[in-house]
């Protein structure tokens, strides 16, 4: 691993949904005992990740870990619960607001639904245009020859930057996305299932966009998908999630060959190979729980074939098991 700082640290980070006070009226109903108490969901649990520049790291996990959440955090859209961010080792806690928002410029996101992402009442130059106005990347007079290169850097026409989104394929629109991303100069981009909504021709188009952009820009990745095939052909680093919390991080390589943590060989041991063959394949065991009320101990003790009693009432330490191999399981305490 690199001796530089990371570019992007998470330390400890949790994130509850539902824990804010309710209207006056939800406080007023509570207040006389007519109320029912607010569900938290727990979305993300105590979560320390760091991604150093240039790298891609890939973050998986079944739906409902908590992957979507903690990479808004990371992107800065959501602030957690516990916890904090560091961007090149500086805490973005002691940042006053002209430098925090410089720093965020840096971490952008690239969302799941390209349909949902874009403001269909704005026209495609002022979706990319608009942040770089605003936060004065290039002068007026040069925006519009700004926008364009965006456009182009992305696949896309310059003269198409006149229509609006509904005038767009859905790769077309991602694409927009990517260009409106790009034109704030990140150092690195959140992708959130990016590509999950495409047609797979179109997937693999914008899969090598997102290579090409890295080797032209030098950008740095945090790529979220439930698609582990995706995940092995681009990422240098492979970051497990399961119910919030992270079970085992290892390079690409180390973890698809000796994968550790009982969940990911479940997960790993599901992916259809062209050299495997005759393979009877049996989904993991049971439902993920409820992050309304997720398990004690080991989050993933309910399902785990090899659960011992310590494992419901004990949370394991995600610890080293090799050379950039961690690992959350009691099942190393003799390693």
């Amino acid at each position: 691993m690199t001796t530089a700082l990371p570019l992007l640290g998470l330390q400890g980070v949790s994130h509850r949904f539902g824990e804010q006070p309710g209207n006056m009226i939800d406080r007023a109903f509570e207040r006389m005992g007519l109320g029912t108490k607010p569900q938290v969901t727990h979305a993300v649990d105590g979560v320390d990740l760091a991604v150093y520049p240039g790298e891609v790291v890939g973050l998986v996990g079944e739906s409902g870990c908590g992957k979507s959440t903690l990479g808004r955090i990371a992107a800065g859209l959501l602030k957690p619960s516990e916890g904090g961010l560091k961007i090149d080792g500086i805490p973005v806690s002691d940042m006053d607001a002209r430098q925090a928002t410089q720093m965020r410029l840096r971490i952008q996101m690239i969302f799941q639904d390209p349909y949902a992402s874009l403001n269909p009442r704005r026209r495609i130059m002022d979706i990319v245009g608009e942040a770089a106005a605003i936060h004065r990347i290039v002068p007026p007079k040069e925006l519009d020859a700004y926008v364009c290169s965006q456009l182009e850097r992305a696949g896309l026409d310059p003269a198409l930057r006149g229509r609006y989104p509904h005038q767009f394929s859905g790769g077309q629109r991602q694409r927009i996305g990517i260009a409106r991303a790009l034109a704030v100069k990140p150092d690195m981009l959140v992708c959130d299932e990016a590509v999950a909504a495409l047609d797979v021709s179109i997937q693999a188009q914008v899969l090598n966009l997102f290579m090409d952009l890295r080797e032209e820009l030098n950008l740095t990745y945090l790529f979220i998908s439930h698609d582990l095939g995706v995940v092995e052909h681009l990422s240098d680093r492979v970051v497990v999630m399961y119910l919030g919390r992270v079970v085992e991080t290892a390079p690409v390589r180390e973890i698809f060959r000796h994968p550790n943590h009982p969940y990911t060989k479940a997960l790993l041991n599901e992916v259809p190979r062209i050299d495997v063959r005759r393979k009877a394949y049996s989904a993991i065991k049971g439902e993920i729980p409820s992050p309304l009320a997720p398990p004690s101990g080991c989050h993933f003790h309910p399902r785990c074939p090899h659960a011992m009693a310590r494992c419901k009432t004990e949370t394991p330490a995600l610890r080293s098991i090799g050379a950039g191999h961690l690992s959350a399981c009691h099942l190393d305490d003799g390693k």
